[in-house]
Order: structure tokens, then C-alpha cells, then sequence
């Protein structure tokens, strides 16, 4: 069983206090593995805690700006010193970034980018060493169909995302066999950034709707369909997948 293969890993969670990232981090918590959490809200991170200690004791939460260098190098070390290892990363830190190209500011533009991209790159440089220690290692980036379909006025989301799956198959090809490393592309999810990203088309006030209305499905995609995904992957079923790509979309890509 999953569960089974969850209770001796020490897995860490970017992006933890929110939407996808808190369904991870409730899911990984129930399958008993290790956790060390981590966004920028502390008390929301405080709270997530205190939520996941009835079920499982070893989670701690240590807050932070992953578009920094710093913030990411620290959050490694401290999930050895706490735990002595890492097993796994789950990596959802996001922004948008709203604003077609001519309006966006250049701070924005980089924002997006140094919390969407390079904050990968950073966790995985100073994680990797630690994860080539131990058999079985993943990294899971939580990247967007928003990789391979425009959508207006988001082009550092777009941009962003995009690299994140090059990045995912750039560092299966380095680090394999020792760590798989995937992506998965989720589509209209419903979480605060859904409603957020709303702002940037016409009609925002119906843009949700439609983005449901629009996958095959007929519904909003839920947390939890992308921490179930997520749990799978991390999982040994999953052995003999790495540089893979996964829409989770409800069907929205097939129109």
C-alpha cells in the first residue's frame, strides 16, 4: 500500500499553506510520511500544523520567500537537522504576475519569475545533494497547463511554467537513475489563484464559471484530484516514471 511506503520518508512542501500545497501536505500527513512545510503566511503555516498534529506528529512548518536563494538553502537544512534526510520534494510556491507584456512591471516579471522558476532551481541545487543519499528520491513540480496554452495577460505565469517543465526534463536527464523527477500541469483548480487569475480576462466576473463549463468534465478541479497525483507519483508504483509531464485538467486541453 502507498501508505506503507510513505511512513519512513521525509518528504518537503513548498507552497504549503494554500490550495494544492495544503491538499499535499494533508495527504502526505495521513500516509504518515515525515513533513517539513513551508510558505510565506506563518500564522495560516501555524495553523496548518496544529490541523495535521492529531494524525501526525512529525511536521513542523518554517516559513519563507523561496524566490530567494537563502530561504531555500536554509529550508534544506533544516529539514536535515530536524529529520536527518530527505526523500522527496513536492515544489507548488506561486504567483501570477497579471499584466499583458507592454503593462507589466519589470519588478512583477521578475517576481514571477524568481517564485515560479528559480525557486526551483534553487531547492534543487541545494536538495539533490541530500536526496542522491538515500534510494528512491522524486521530485514532483507542480507546474500548469498554462506550459503549453496562452491565456491573456498572464505571460510571466506562462513563461514561467513552461520553463518549469523543461526544467523537470532537463533534471530527470542529469539525475537519473538515482532521482525521478515529474510535472504535473493542473488545469481550473479551485483555489484562491483560480479566483485570482479571474482579474485577467474579459468578463472576470464569469471567467470561473467558464473555465468550468469548459472542461469535459464539467467541474472545477479540487486539491485533492492533484494531491491524489501527486501521492501516486511519490509512491513506488510510480518507479519507472521520470520526465514525465502530466495534464490534470478535467479535459479542459481537448477542446
Amino acid at each position: 500500500m502507498i501508505s506503507d511506503q510513505l511512513e519512513d520518508k521525509v518528504v518537503l512542501v513548498t507552497g504549503a499553506t494554500s490550495g494544492m500545497g495544503k491538499a499535499i501536505a494533508e495527504t502526505f500527513a495521513r500516509h504518515g510520511a515525515s513533513l517539513l512545510l513551508s510558505g510565506r503566511d506563518t500564522g495560516r503555516g501555524k495553523s496548518l500544523v496544529a490541523s495535521l498534529k492529531p494524525v501526525n506528529d512529525n511536521v513542523v512548518f518554517v516559513p519563507g520567500d523561496l524566490s530567494r536563494a537563502e530561504d531555500n538553502e536554509k529550508l534544506v537544512a533544516e529539514a536535515v537537522t530536524r529529520f536527518g534526510r530527505i526523500n522527496l520534494l513536492s515544489l507548488n510556491a506561486g504567483v501570477l504576475g497579471l499584466g499583458a507584456v507592454t503593462e507589466l512591471s519589470i519588478a512583477s516579471w521578475h517576481r514571477t519569475l524568481d517564485t515560479n522558476l528559480s525557486s526551483i532551481f534553487y531547492l534543487c541545487k541545494y536538495a539533490i545533494p541530500k536526496l542522491l543519499l538515500h534510494n528512491g528520491s522524486s521530485i514532483i513540480i507542480n507546474a500548469s497547463i498554462a506550459a503549453f496554452r496562452s491565456f491573456p495577460n498572464h505571460p510571466a505565469y506562462c513563461a514561467s511554467k513552461a520553463a518549469a517543465v523543461a526544467l523537470t526534463k532537463q533534471m530527470a536527464l542529469d539525475y537519473g537513475p538515482a532521482i525521478r523527477v515529474n510535472a504535473l500541469c493542473p488545469g481550473p483548480v479551485d483555489t484562491p489563484l483560480l479566483q485570482d487569475s479571474a482579474a485577467a480576462f474579459d468578463h472576470p466576473e464569469t471567467a470561473v464559471d467558464r473555465a468550468r463549463d469548459a472542461t469535459l468534465l464539467k467541474r472545477l478541479g479540487q486539491p485533492q484530484d492533484i494531491a491524489n497525483l501527486v501521492l501516486f507519483l511519490a509512491s513506488e508504483q510510480a518507479s519507472w516514471i521520470t520526465g514525465a509531464t502530466f495534464t490534470i485538467d478535467g479535459g479542459i486541453m481537448n477542446r
